[in-house]
């Protein structure tokens, strides 16, 4: 038998950064974000030698263990390891023995949310193999408990329940981890416009978006106010935001995605850079109308918005800069896991 299991991507358009804990323990976030054609994959193989060998095939990583109810925390694939361990110990009880294989569409540090959609994908292959009890919520929870209580790294929330639920989605964060995800259901004709009118540019630079946040909230812990009013600021722009794609109106789209952004440079002095600057100014200049870094900050993916009439224009620009440009399509299904025989 071979358990297989995969999870979406996703885009964050505005708020993000409102579903860190500091912030919306004390004033509630909200996150807009929209899930597309690129994924992180998981495939595990059950094994009867007592062994537990984890194979990450993009980052060319691979270790192995003695199958046992608790493995160290590793240091070069923390993620699986945290989530086998907390596998073992809330449902099976017990020591499992299999292969596992994961990989991703996007590279770590993209800025995609791909680290957490790893973890979910994961969750989900063992929820498919084990017939654990766990609906949508349940899963996106747990992958939250794992990356931030178990492994100890900072971030927010979004990217889990994105991942699990897939879609276009407005979500709602509130102390003691409520959340409510609100599906947005989109005309046909206005998320065409948007996939015709968006392109994402690699920059080709890595970041570990948790120094990025661990920054963000030292500044929100210690009332810095300028911080906290670019957090609220961001707040109000998914609010906008969300109302603007609803009703098709995608001038106010743009304004909100430069809005965020300018709010988002606040947060931390790492957001944003001299090379980011350049190229952001590059994309304006060559027919963009806003653009933003997607995720944390810092590198990753610019997120570009365009006349669709101008996007071929501006890709044949953005080739002497020597990224990975990418036009993505949105995905409506969240993470999904299936086995063969």
């Amino acid at each position: 038998m071979i358990i297989r299991s995969k999870a979406p991507l996703r885009l964050g358009l505005a708020g993000g950064g409102t579903d860190i804990a500091n912030y919306y323990n004390r004033y509630g976030g909200y996150v807009l974000n929209a899930t597309i054609d690129m994924y992180a994959y998981c495939t595990i193989e059950p094994t009867d030698n007592s062994k537990v060998e984890f194979t990450a095939a993009d980052l060319n990583k691979n270790e192995n263990y003695k199958a046992e109810e608790r493995l160290p925390v590793s240091t070069a694939l923390p993620l699986h390891t945290g989530i086998y361990n907390r596998i073992v110990s809330d449902f099976t009880k017990k020591p499992l023995s299999f292969k596992m294989t994961t990989y991703s569409d996007a590279p770590a540090g993209s800025g995609l949310g791909s680290s957490s959609t790893m973890v979910v994908a994961i969750i989900k292959a063992f929820e498919e193999w084990l017939n654990l009890p766990l609906g949508e919520y349940d899963i996106a929870s747990l992958a939250c408990k794992i990356e931030r209580e178990d492994i100890g790294l900072a971030g927010g929330r979004q990217d889990q329940y994105a991942a699990t639920f897939g879609g276009f989605n407005f979500m709602e964060f509130y102390e003691n981890e409520r959340v409510i995800v609100n599906p947005l259901r989109l005309k046909r004709w206005i998320r065409n416009e948007l996939e015709a009118s968006l392109i994402l540019f690699y920059t080709g630079v890595s970041r570990e978006s948790a120094n990025i946040i661990s920054e963000q909230i030292q500044h929100t812990e210690k009332g810095d106010i300028k911080n906290i009013e670019s957090m609220h600021e961001m707040k109000k722009q998914a609010v906008i935001m969300k109302e603007a794609i609803l009703k098709g109106d995608f001038k106010g789209f743009s304004d909100c995605l430069l809005d965020g952004w300018k709010a988002k440079k606040n947060l931390a002095s790492s957001i944003s850079n001299s090379f980011l600057e350049d190229l952001y100014q590059f994309v304006i200049d060559n027919g963009a109308e806003s653009a933003k870094i997607s995720g944390a900050g810092g590198g990753g993916f610019m997120m570009i918005y365009c006349n669709p009439c101008r996007r071929i224009a501006l890709i044949n620009a953005l080739k002497e800069k020597k990224g990975m440009v990418l036009t993505p399509s949105f995905t409506e299904i969240g993470t999904q896991a299936w086995r063969l025989a």
